[in-house]
């Protein structure tokens, strides 16, 4: 937990190579990413990152979330803001259960941990790749459309079209590098970003972005519109309206103007996808009332909805959203909803 005698072992004893300095200049940066990137070349600052990792955990949630159980009702209770965040997502608070993980196997033994009532089960509805599909329908294009609408493994597609193979060749390490981009197009990611991420030379990284605009140049034409549109009227807007300032995109600063131009690219995509979702939970909670159900809508991790129904009304629960939710905005692909039902938090997905 020392961070002058993690320099010391890192950089002294294990004469490792220091990328930069920290804030103060007081030393060598021992943060995530620096270790990340000196865990390519060591297997101490790997068990660091895991160690400190392991110790969020514990005090995130381990320890503290027993300690936030309602004495009444025997349940944990969080706080949405509807105003939290500039994209117009929701956010929770007080506990966040929006960023319980759910990649590692500790993080899923936490999600373990929550249960529905005795006779009760969950049910998660998640939008497939909600925010692709609006990026397909934004800029229109004919190649990333076709895909959403033959209900092509997207990844895969794009992986064939970047490396020039048949689909069913598409190795795993291909269709990561392709999910990569597909996912860091929409965050304006850089051939520098991709390489980073993706532990590849540099011109490498410029070839693959090349070839991806190439197979889907609307994407790129949509991008540069945006942008334009921005500098002229100082602001984005999402599919239903709700408008985002973009004040610094027509800074002389080239690190501000590239920061706006990513908030202004990403801003119509992740924030229509932040509006479908919250309408389609208003749209479902009617019609649960209505139908006088008794399952609930009891959480909202971005593009999933979380509910907790008897055993009995499951069925029924498990039609109403799945078309609740697909059918909840008219889009030029389809929107594609995946449902799971578990005993615990941590069954689903």
């Amino acid at each position: 937990n020392s961070t002058k005698q993690l320099q010391e072992v890192l950089f002294t004893e294990r004469k490792l190579q220091p990328t930069r300095k920290t804030q103060k200049k007081t030393g060598y940066s021992t943060d995530t990413a620096v270790l990340e990137e000196l865990s390519r070349e060591d297997p101490v600052p790997e068990l660091v990152l895991r160690y400190r990792m392991l110790q969020k955990l514990k005090s995130t949630y381990v320890d503290a979330l027993p300690q936030m159980v309602h004495p009444k009702t025997g349940r944990i209770h969080t706080s949405f803001n509807q105003t939290g965040t500039a994209t117009g997502r929701l956010s929770s608070k007080d506990p966040n259960l929006q960023n319980i993980p759910i990649r590692d196997e500790e993080g899923r033994r936490i999600r373990s941990a929550f249960i529905p009532r005795d006779g009760w089960k969950f049910l998660s509805a998640d939008y497939s790749q909600i925010e692709l599909v609006i990026l397909a329908h934004l800029s229109g294009d004919p190649g990333l459309c076709e895909a959403f609408q033959t209900g092509a493994d997207i990844h895969r597609r794009t992986g064939a079209l970047i490396f020039g193979v048949p689909e069913d060749q598409v190795t795993p390490e291909q269709r990561r590098v392709a999910k990569t981009i597909n996912f860091g197009v929409m965050y304006g990611m850089s051939a520098f970003r991709l390489s980073r991420e993706l532990g590849i030379p540099r011109k490498d990284a410029d070839r693959f972005l090349e070839h991806y605009f190439q197979q889907y140049p609307r994407i790129q034409s949509f991008i540069q519109e945006t942008i334009r549109q921005a500098e002229k009227s100082g602001k984005v807007t999402t599919l239903l309206g709700r408008e985002r300032p973009v004040s610094a995109i027509n800074s002389r600063n080239k690190t501000e103007k590239t920061a706006a131009e990513r908030i202004a690219v990403n801003t119509p995509i992740q924030g229509s996808a932040a509006d479908i979702v919250k309408l389609a939970m208003i749209r479902i909670v009617k019609r649960l009332t209505e139908s006088k159900f008794s399952s609930k809508l009891i959480l909202q991790v971005h593009d999933e909805l979380i509910f907790e129904a008897p055993i009995k009304e499951l069925d029924t629960l498990q039609d109403l959203v799945k078309k609740e939710m697909e059918s909840v905005y008219p889009l030029k692909v389809p929107l594609r909803v995946s449902i799971e039902t578990g005993n615990s938090w941590g069954d689903l997905h």
